[in-house]
């Protein structure tokens, strides 16, 4: 098994993360402080072509792989979490369900747009169902080939900006022969009648990436904007988020070695005692197991994307991924703050912001203890 990097993987690696040194590192602690979602950087970044990366070049992608794509969201969430959430949202809950389960017409309509210019959100947590997905309380009728959509939905990314184009919205469309919620996913554009978007601020974390409450009243939309089969809902979602975890791996991997950098650097210039605090073994030993860690994740991450894009199970190994990685930048963020003593407290320095915007990694795409679930059931228990 290699899951090493080719040189087009490389080149693009380092193009991303040349973009986020130039463009996005110099401006994302003001534009968090004043939770700003900069519409000019995410078109620089479609620009780029960060978006559809893994839709084929027929319907405007790069047609590339999952290991490129992580390498990609890893890059971004190094410098700016926010950055690396819109791209990683952008492609796996947004793009995602329409490429891998949408009709031949829904992609031709949609895609292109939302490869080059216009964004998506995946209309799943509700305010009452969030780990237990299948609470979800919005509903579809069919009536007179028309869906009549009612409901709300809670924390979802790339949903309210002026880029938006429209989410694909979870609800029960009926009971099927069991007497189970038969649950299906609909898409529905912006500016639909009855259907309203409001940014969600005053976030801890990730303040930099567009996140939305959308609300459903009566919002009517043709029978045809049904995505794939009807009740198949629940199945799209589980799969969505197979993949979705990859992403937020990539983010935990990205931002824990940008933690990570920040620390050893401060390591090599702050003084106490008459020498650099890296030389003190309380220090050293402390990044020694930073960057232990982060190879350790990296590695999980990327045996994992190596696994789907060889087309070979790869939801456990996601699932330990995505946990392993989210708590590895828990561990390192917590001892950046620690290297830093009393500046790492000061959101003036860059430990501050990678503290607070690990904190979603744990909860966002399945919490841990969803992870946990998942692995467990993968092991047979």
């Amino acid at each position: 098994m290699d899951y090493g990097f080719n040189e087009e993987q490389r080149i693009l690696q380092q193009t991303v993360r040349q973009f986020a040194e130039e463009v996005i590192k110099p401006v994302c602690r003001d534009l968090d402080e004043k939770e700003i979602f900069d519409v000019g950087i995410a078109k620089q970044m479609m620009d780029l072509g960060l978006f559809g990366i893994t839709v084929s070049p027929e319907y405007g992608g790069m047609g590339t792989d999952y290991t490129s794509y992580c390498l990609v969201v890893e890059e971004l969430a190094r410098v700016d979490a926010g950055a690396a959430a819109t791209v990683a949202a952008g492609n796996s809950l947004g793009i995602g369900p329409i490429y891998y389960f949408g009709s031949e017409a829904q992609k031709r309509k949609y895609l292109p747009k939302l490869c080059t210019q216009n964004l998506w959100g995946f209309g799943l947590t509700e305010p009452e169902a969030g780990s237990d997905a299948g609470g979800s309380k919005s509903t579809g009728v069919l009536k007179d080939g028309t869906w009549i959509l009612n409901g709300s939905k809670i924390f979802i990314t790339n949903a309210a900006s002026s880029l938006t184009l429209g989410s694909t919205i979870q609800c029960v469309t009926g009971k099927d022969a069991a007497g189970k919620k038969e649950v299906s996913c609909v898409l529905v554009d912006q500016g639909t009648p009855g259907y309203t978007q409001k940014e969600m601020h005053h976030k801890l974390c990730w303040r930099t990436s567009n996140t939305a409450e959308l609300y459903l009243d009566d919002v009517s939309v043709p029978e045809e904007n049904l995505l794939g089969k009807r009740g198949d809902g629940f199945k799209q979602m589980l799969q969505t988020l197979d993949s979705g975890r990859l992403a937020i791996a990539a983010m935990g991997v990205g931002g824990a070695q940008g933690a990570f950098e920040c620390a050893l650097q401060y390591a090599n210039e702050r003084k106490q005692f008459g020498q650099t605090i890296g030389k003190f073994q309380a220090i050293a030993f402390r990044i020694a197991d930073m960057a232990t860690e982060i190879e350790a994740a990296r590695t999980l991450l990327y045996k994992a994307c190596w696994l789907r894009d060889q087309k070979k199970p790869f939801q456990k190994e996601a699932a330990m991924a995505k946990l392993y990685a989210s708590e590895v930048m828990k561990r390192v963020a917590h001892g950046a703050v620690q290297v830093y003593g009393g500046y790492g407290l000061m959101e003036e320095f860059p430990v501050a912001k990678f503290y607070r915007d690990q904190r979603l990694l744990e909860i966002g795409e399945g919490t841990s203890e969803v992870q946990r679930m998942v692995i467990a059931r993968k092991l047979g228990l």
